[in-house]
């Protein structure tokens, strides 16, 4: 878009130094009549002897506001977006359901641990799935759960979205039709009718379709063109979400042990069954053994190259910020979870995951949240600006004050902040950075941690919101729009897993998934692994390397640990 050209009296203004465009614009660009113009965004920076400030003007429907940023942080960016035209949604035909949550005895309960009963039920029951969380001191995040019996699925693969209901129901729509994605799952989530009763008197949130969304899948929520390979080793469905008859849940918290059950009218509970399969005091254990070395389509020169053009990218102002990542792949044979029980152990993480689809797999350790919605209230906590922990704890002190302070890390993570607070803007008022800048220790890593929240407008559309903030701004960089083109340019191969989320989306309006990063995707006995950098006009090629071999680090010892069990 020409700036002069379309705002010639703002273009005279010597305070606005750069307009940014995520997508074209409907009111300029005639040929995307079917989307909607949400708003348009130019921005004007002002210097002042407190550093840069800005002032942010919107058009909204003609009606000019004007936003100020958060006073504590100098700069803001901001991300603008054509959003689709979304009809009424069509309520798909209601599955009626019970809710049976039932205690299991602490004489079973207190011999077993996630792990375990995992180990007890993959073979019995094909595509069970484990959730864990490190943090089992806080009631927050004290939550395990393992999930079998998938008995509803929602899948979007090869531009085709497909559902099949607990009564047998299946249906399939191509995609583009009258109906968006996030419209379609929003409808999938609201045809379970569960009695309001039997979900409050239930004592842990089991309740919900459990899953992922790929990277690649922002194709179906942004008017983005992604060149996606589908024939790619890696490649898997873009969108997968099981509702599961039975669900163990632990809570850590309170040392309990619940088996939840989503079951038809007149179903009988598996109870008794559940309790003969968890006193099984013999668990199968197999090897793991990685073959030959490696891979990677780039190798550490042609990274730092690639690196380079970001910077480029961040100088001429088509970026503030952009994520650049190098995959990984290594053949195996024998059993890769194995790695996985590695890895909790190299890197607890308070999202702990394995999730086996039968002809694929995706298991991790990953810190950060993609969202987290609960009782109205969204929130988005940005994981940006990295070093290296040495191993000696003093000196990890000493360096998380560098951290605090480093110019180029900071500068990072404020971007990411405030593409937070625009993200949750969509969809949320009253958006607050409740923490801002907290150094947190992880394995291998120190990193800057802060938190956004809001409250949704709407409490009925967290597929919506799902959409709107996804992928996370430290994944893809900031303006998003732009930072994905560029990203989908530069990278040999595309995302798939990789820097999407998984976990848990409640019916009753919760949701609670990580980032899919310091993660593994096992297909075809074959491990991929991948990490990126935040690059920025001040990036030096070699640290923005050596950050994302620190970020790979513990998957990479996880393989080697793998080998000894």
């Amino acid at each position: 878009m020409h700036f002069k050209k379309s705002f010639p009296k703002l273009a005279k203004s010597k305070n606005i130094t750069n307009i940014m465009n995520s997508g074209s614009n409907p009111a300029i660009n005639k040929k995307h009549e079917h989307f909607s113009c949400k708003y348009l965004v130019v921005a004007s920076f002002l210097f002042s002897s407190e550093g840069l400030r800005w002032c942010l003007h919107a058009q909204i429907c003609n009606k000019s506001i004007i936003q100020k940023g958060l006073p504590e942080i100098p700069v803001s960016l901001f991300f603008i977006s054509t959003l689709k035209t979304e009809k009424q949604p069509i309520p798909m035909k209601k599955q009626k359901l019970n809710l049976s949550c039932s205690r299991i005895p602490a004489h079973v309960g207190d011999v077993v641990t996630p792990v375990s009963i995992y180990l007890k039920l993959r073979d019995l029951f094909p595509n069970t799935i484990l959730l864990e969380s490190s943090d089992y001191h806080s009631g927050n995040n004290s939550l395990s759960f393992i999930c079998f019996n998938p008995i509803a699925d929602f899948i979007v693969d090869k531009e085709t979205v497909k559902t099949r209901f607990p009564d047998g129901n299946k249906s399939e729509i191509k995609l583009p039709g009258q109906k968006s994605v996030p419209q379609i799952m929003q409808e999938f989530i609201d045809s379970f009718d569960i009695p309001e009763t039997e979900q409050k008197e239930c004592p842990v949130p089991a309740s919900g379709l459990y899953g992922y969304t790929s990277y690649d899948a922002i194709r179906y929520f942004e008017d983005i063109t992604l060149n996606v390979n589908t024939d790619a080793p890696h490649s898997i469905p873009d969108i997968r979400y099981h509702l599961y008859q039975s669900v163990i849940a632990f809570n850590h918290f309170t040392n309990q042990l619940y088996l939840v059950e989503h079951l038809l009218p007149g179903q009988e509970s598996s109870l008794n069954d559940t309790l003969e399969i968890l006193k099984n005091r013999s668990v199968p254990s197999f090897y793991f053994t990685p073959i030959e070395n490696e891979q990677s389509p780039l190798n550490e020169q042609q990274y730092m190259e690639m690196v380079t053009k970001g910077k480029e990218h961040s100088y001429r102002g088509d970026v503030f910020q952009i994520v650049l990542s190098r995959q990984f792949s290594q053949a195996f044979k024998g059993d890769e979870f194995n790695v996985y029980r590695a890895l909790r152990h190299i890197n607890p993480s308070p999202y702990l995951f394995y999730f086996d689809y039968g002809n694929y797999r995706l298991m991790g350790s990953s810190p950060e949240s993609q969202l987290v919605i609960e009782k109205g209230l969204a929130t988005i906590n940005p994981i940006a600006g990295t070093f290296r922990r040495t191993g000696d704890d003093l000196k990890d002190m000493k360096l998380a004050e560098e951290l605090s302070q480093d110019p180029k890390e900071n500068a990072e993570h404020v971007m990411l902040v405030d593409l937070a607070r625009n993200d949750l803007g969509r969809n949320c008022r009253e958006v607050k950075v409740k923490t801002y800048k907290e150094v947190q220790y992880y394995s291998h890593v120190l990193h800057l941690v802060s938190e956004v929240t809001g409250k949704l407008r709407d409490p009925n559309a967290v597929a919506r919101v799902m959409a709107d903030t996804f992928p996370a701004g430290t994944l893809s960089g900031a303006p998003k729009y732009k930072a994905m083109q560029l990203i989908d340019k530069y990278e040999p191969h595309n995302r798939g897993y990789y820097g999407g989320c998984i976990g848990k989306l409640g019916l009753d309006g919760s949701f609670n998934q990580a980032i899919m990063i310091r993660s593994f995707l096992s297909k075809d006995n074959t491990l991929f692994y991948q990490a990126g950098a935040g690059v920025v006009s001040e990036s030096v090629e070699e640290k923005e390397l050596q950050e994302v071999n620190n970020k790979l680090g513990a998957l990479k010892k996880a393989i080697e640990m793998a080998a000894e069990f």
